[in-house]
């Protein structure tokens, strides 16, 4: 079938399902979703049973724009203050001139390989730099969805910095491409030139990021919309504005989306944890529908003419160039030791945005962007099937995983963030019985009220003769100040 409009919803929600099913799939196994969603695109694209015929990389660029626009600044929501504060300097090295080593390793090992007698691709120098560049950026949603899915948590403060990194690198990965494709299109760019770019698209990318995400927090919390199912909405309107008129005023998008995100995600706006829902549910459906659309966008059989050095490039990026860039960058920080180093180092996953970038030099007609893209994507899967499937087994043979904390309830209840007060639910035990097997006789700390208690798929509403059992949980309300007391001592 062609990719016409009669055809999408049709096409389109059979791809979406058989992708959750996939993804669903692999989650449960540690097989990373990403994988599997591009996996799904391959076979219903024009290799495969060609279900969707899609060949556009202008329409798969603007699909990549509009959906990296929404999971970063969805990310950037998800990213606390209190938590990358002690690691924010070593993330930020990392996403920046972490990203530029490898960029930088990573191409003159091409401009090497690509030299030599027994390879069937000969690249020049800037057009290595060039596929380097497209590819220098880590892919966050992947690692931690995997990480997630294994119940793992990282200890000294890892996540967090991982998470800063990921959220934070594309935008030097973008402008690095876009630089080169320049200079390979003009036949010549100054020193000075390339740096007043990079110097232009990060302030101003930053401070519109700040500037714009203080108006949305500000238009939020003052505009009084009467159907609360609108903010959500209203929010999304105010991130593609971030990204177009950042972009317009030759700023970073990228930058300025993740740091409106992280702006509103640590101050308060109206109905949070609804809003915060439906964004994690659009990146989501955006991660798919990105996924899927590269998918189709590649013809499999066009990346075996190019295996072979994709692999050697692969393998460099995985044992030397990621690595040693960690270690350059990571050097002046002397309280992150050895293990943590090599797990940063292998946590270097490529992902979507690799192969979105990779588009760009396909639709700047760049001498050599298919043979780009072609390498840029078998990279991408070498990268998920090798280091996406080994992560959990990497952090717990490093000693770097503890179990991952509960959050929430089993009640599934959550109160607004307007109201001073935390919810937590206790399970009844035999020690707790031989004390007291009534609400009214067990001591509850001043300041903490049983709203409910769940027996087995039963929900009772709490008294003080309520007889309770071994397995009954309890639904508990503390003020905040009392959070920290034991309770039923």
């Amino acid at each position: 079938m062609e990719f016409s409009g009669e055809n999408i919803l049709l096409i389109g929600s059979i791809l979406l399902f058989f992708s959750i099913m996939a993804g669903k799939t692999g989650y449960r196994f540690g097989v990373p979703a990403l994988l599997l969603f591009l996996i799904v695109g391959m076979i219903f694209g024009n290799d495969g049973i060609a279900l969707l015929k899609f060949s556009n990389p202008v329409q798969a660029q603007l699909i990549g724009m509009i959906a990296l626009t929404v999971i970063l600044f969805s990310g950037g929501m998800d990213t606390k203050f209190q938590d990358i504060k002690p690691v924010i300097w070593p993330g930020i090295v990392l996403s920046t001139l972490g990203v530029f080593l490898t960029a930088l390793f990573t191409g003159l090992f091409i401009w090497f390989i690509t030299g030599m007698d027994f390879t069937n691709v000969h690249l020049p120098f800037l057009t290595s730099l060039l596929l380097a560049a497209t590819m220098s950026s880590t892919d966050s949603a992947s690692v931690f969805a995997i990480l997630r899915s294994q119940k793992m948590n990282l200890k000294y403060n890892l996540r967090p910095m991982l998470e800063l990194e990921s959220g934070s690198n594309d935008p030097m990965a973008y402008m690095m491409t876009i630089v080169l494709i320049q200079v390979i299109g003009s036949s010549g760019m100054g020193p000075g030139a390339i740096a007043l770019s990079f110097l232009i698209q990060f302030t101003v990318g930053a401070a519109a990021g700040y500037l714009l995400g203080k108006l949305a927090i500000f238009m939020l919390n003052k505009l009084d919309i009467d159907n609360h199912s609108l903010y959500p909405i209203l929010l999304l309107s105010f991130v593609f504005f971030t990204f177009a008129f950042t972009d317009r005023i030759y700023g970073n998008g990228y930058l300025a989306v993740y740091i409106a995100g992280i702006m509103v995600g640590n101050h308060k706006i109206p109905y949070r944890k609804d809003t915060a829902t439906i964004m994690d549910g659009l990146s989501w459906l955006c991660q798919i529908i990105m996924f899927l659309s590269l998918g189709l966008l590649v013809n499999p059989s066009e990346l075996w003419a190019t295996a072979f050095v994709a692999l050697l490039i692969g393998v460099f990026m995985i044992i030397i160039g990621r690595p040693l860039s960690v270690f350059l960058c990571l050097f002046p920080f002397k309280n992150i030791n050895l293990k943590s180093k090599i797990f940063v180092s292998w946590v270097g996953l490529r992902g979507a945005v690799p192969i979105i970038f990779a588009t760009y030099p396909v639709v700047a007609n760049v001498e050599g962007a298919n043979i780009i893209f072609n390498i840029v994507f078998f990279i991408t899967i070498v990268s998920l099937v090798i280091q996406g499937t080994t992560i959990p087994f990497v952090a717990r043979l490093l000693n770097l995983s503890t179990p991952l904390e509960k959050t929430g309830n089993d009640f599934g209840i959550e109160l607004p963030e307007e109201i001073d007060s935390s919810l937590r639910d206790v399970t009844i035990t035999e020690e707790m019985l031989e004390i007291a097997d009534t609400l009214k006789d067990m001591n509850i700390p001043k300041g903490t009220l049983v709203m409910m208690v769940k027996r087995e798929e039963e929900f009772l509403i709490p008294n003080g003769s309520l007889k309770l059992k071994i397995g009954d949980k309890l639904l508990l309300i503390s003020e905040k100040k009392h959070m920290e007391e034991n309770i039923l001592n």
